[in-house]
């Protein structure tokens, strides 16, 4: 009996044992199959990047958008403003700062300067053209082109604010001193490269000029030189860098039906010597041609601006539109779009 006992006892252990196991390997194959759907999942979840409208500021007339992603993670435009009815180029003023935390819905943050605040600034105002910005040592400097006299076509210099915030409360605090010709201070931008050296550039009038700053953002630490390499050359310069090759995008000289052109050049030095690469936006048919490239959420963008909504090429609109790189570094043509298209 005992030994009978046993075996039947054995044989139902058996059978629960390989119950048991044949349970949990299908369990663990469904939780397999569960992360590896779960993964898949996710993502298919991860929604494409949609763009909003173009122009993408409609209530009031911007142009030569400049943009930065700060320690804050939004990612900001500082244009300038053509002042509305318009008479030439001369009455833009005032200042305003945008931003957005995901390229559809933007914020005016108003106006964070005019040249009424400049204290060394034209008589009679205006004349505040293309701005950048620029952050370090826990400061936002804002670099803005402004005419010191009535002579405005011979007296431009390049006027600092500060702030601590990058959308309010900047003051003006002087001129960066020894840029050379007045007529050629326009356009600033400034590019703070990998180990915090900056670098500022400026020029308009067929000369691109470049030079270090100092640590102190407002002064230069050498010389300013020409840029070599550009081909047409004719204002609105911007430096990016990806991947240890620096781009310096630009607006043209040509006359084309719609304006001037986009161009770019590449570097493995931040002031050059520089290659010319080509086009990478046509003309939008506001006559003039000035933007700035940025990454943004992993994603590159170019801003621009276009006279869509004026019809006036005194009166401009800010578009961003995506720009793509080709596996060798070169960059495709930009395609100027209405905005809302999946990227």
């Amino acid at each position: 009996m005992k030994r009978l006992f046993n075996s039947h006892y054995n044989y139902d252990y058996m059978k629960k044992k390989l119950l048991f196991v044949s349970l949990l390997m299908v369990a663990v194959a469904g939780m397999t199959v569960f992360e590896v759907s779960g993964a898949d999942a996710k993502k298919k979840k991860k929604a494409p990047v949609t763009l909003g409208p173009n122009p993408f500021v409609t209530h009031i007339f911007t142009a030569d958008p400049s943009a930065h992603v700060w320690k804050d993670g939004r990612l900001y435009v500082y244009p300038s403003h053509d002042v509305d009815p318009p008479r030439g180029c001369d009455l833009m003023d005032r200042y305003h700062v945008f931003s957005t935390d995901d390229m559809v819905n933007w914020t005016d943050h108003g106006e964070i300067l005019n040249s009424s605040q400049v204290p060394w600034g034209r008589p009679e105002g205006g004349f505040m053209w293309a701005p950048d910005c620029a952050y370090k040592n826990g400061t936002y400097y804002f670099y803005f082109p402004h005419p010191s006299g009535t002579d405005w076509n011979n007296t431009w210099k390049v006027g600092i604010a500060t702030s601590k915030y990058p959308a309010k409360d900047f003051k003006v605090q002087g001129y960066i001193e020894g840029l050379g010709d007045a007529f050629a201070m326009i356009d600033p931008c400034v590019f703070v490269d990998d180990d915090g050296q900056a670098y500022f550039y400026y020029g308009g009038g067929g000369r691109c000029i470049g030079a270090r700053l100092k640590d102190n953002m407002v002064e230069l630490a050498e010389k300013p030189r020409k840029m070599e390499g550009l081909s047409d050359f004719h204002e609105a310069a911007w430096v990016h860098k990806r991947n240890g090759i620096y781009y310096l995008s630009y607006s043209d000289n040509v006359p084309h039906p719609n304006g001037n052109r986009m161009h770019y050049a590449t570097s493995t030095s931040p002031l050059g010597p520089w290659t010319y690469r080509g086009v990478i936006l046509e003309a939008t048919g506001s006559g003039t041609s000035h933007g700035s490239i940025v990454e943004y959420k992993g994603e590159w963008y170019l801003f621009y601006h276009d006279c869509s909504i004026s019809g006036r090429g005194n009166l401009r609109s800010i578009c961003v539109d995506k720009l793509y790189y080709n596996p060798d570094g070169s960059i495709q043509l930009v395609k100027q779009t209405k905005g809302g298209i999946k990227k």
